[in-house]
């Protein structure tokens, strides 16, 4: 089943196609306006043109091209965040802005008529989590660091741009007209009815949550392992789907990729907890709603990445990389007894 309609709902940015720069435009974008030679090689981006560059003098960076229908203000959002964590929180893992020639955060360079803002990243050394066996001390790190980010964003008080992103958990009960596209029938059920859940139950209580900004994508393709130790986490990737909302939906959203396929559903998301409560406490009340909220971000990243899949199939590899881990886990979750598994959560916050 097919819905057309739905093109309509979805913000711009995610119907575009990627920022249409050659590796040798790129090259010449950085020579023009940060002094940079050197090569260039892309890397995946859901929406946007992302780029490694490997200068003359051995050094690594990453330049991000924008996609034309993306605010700028979002973009610049981004940016000040960057600048705020440095500041307040300098000890976090996460790359720094490299100011061009005239030192500017950005440049604007058009491509087909269209404006695209670009930036300079420092890159940050590591190997991807998604690639590396999942294993409990990295769900220490990871619980960590995530507290880190949200401590340091409680400070931060930058105007929050009007914008709806898909990824929001905050609308994802809009959500509910999108599975259509979601092919298996017996998968489509759960999904269906974790978001009528949400919208039935958990909505009415959003406006009792504690609200800041928060990063909103702490998944396993967002975090790097350092080299030689695989459970130290050593960098932090990706602040573009930052919203203001409740807290708990970034600890919801970090917390959805740590199901594995053996073992206790929940054993690495005690562990991921245990780290981030002390950092950056949580309260009682708001775990309440940390176990169905793991699974509003499962049916997510199912909904979302089946829908965009079919109408973006030469980026589908890239676009459902979390699909069969989210899948697992809907099935998973499915056995649990609901309070026992809030018992377990609370548990590892000492709240039980």
């Amino acid at each position: 089943m097919t819905i057309m309609t739905e093109t309509d709902d979805a913000p711009a940015a995610f119907r575009a196609s990627t920022p249409p720069f050659s590796a040798g435009e790129a090259e010449t974008i950085l020579q023009r306006f940060y002094g940079l030679a050197g090569q260039v090689f892309v890397m995946a981006s859901e929406r946007d043109l992302t780029l490694g560059v490997t200068a003359e003098t051995g050094e690594r960076y990453v330049l991000k091209i924008a996609n034309a229908a993306e605010d700028q203000a979002v973009i610049r959002f981004q940016d000040a965040a960057l600048v705020h964590l440095a500041t307040v929180a300098p000890n976090l893992p996460v790359s720094r802005l490299v100011p061009t020639l005239t030192g500017e955060a950005e440049v604007l360079v058009e491509a087909e008529g269209l404006p695209h803002l670009v930036r300079l990243l420092t890159f940050l050394p590591g190997r991807p989590l998604s690639e590396v066996l999942r294993r409990e001390p990295q769900m220490a790190s990871i619980g960590s660091l995530l507290g880190g980010v949200s401590r340091a964003f409680e400070s931060f008080a930058y105007p929050v741009p009007e914008q709806e992103i898909l990824w929001d958990m905050q609308h994802a009960a809009k959500l509910r007209r999108l599975t259509g596209s979601i092919a298996d029938p017996a998968l489509r059920a759960p999904v269906e009815a974790i978001l009528d859940r949400f919208a039935g139950e958990i909505v009415p209580r959003q406006k009792h949550f504690r609200r800041q900004i928060i990063h909103n994508d702490f998944n396993p393709s967002n975090l790097l392992v350092a080299e030689g130790d695989d459970d130290c986490i050593a960098g932090i990737l990706d602040f573009g789907d930052m919203v203001e909302a409740p807290r708990i939906f970034d600890v919801a959203v970090a917390c959805s990729y740590q199901v594995p396929a053996e073992g206790p559903p929940l054993g690495l998301v005690a562990t991921l907890l245990a780290a981030c409560h002390p950092v950056h406490p949580l309260d009682a009340g708001e775990i309440e709603d940390l176990f169905d909220l793991i699974s509003v971000r499962h049916a997510m990243t199912i909904t979302i990445g089946e829908w965009r899949a079919r109408r973006q199939p030469a980026n589908a590899a890239y676009i459902l990389r979390n699909h069969p881990t989210a899948a697992r886990a809907i099935a998973r979750f499915a056995d649990l007894d609901r309070r026992a598994a809030t018992e377990t959560l609370q548990r590892a916050c000492d709240f039980a």
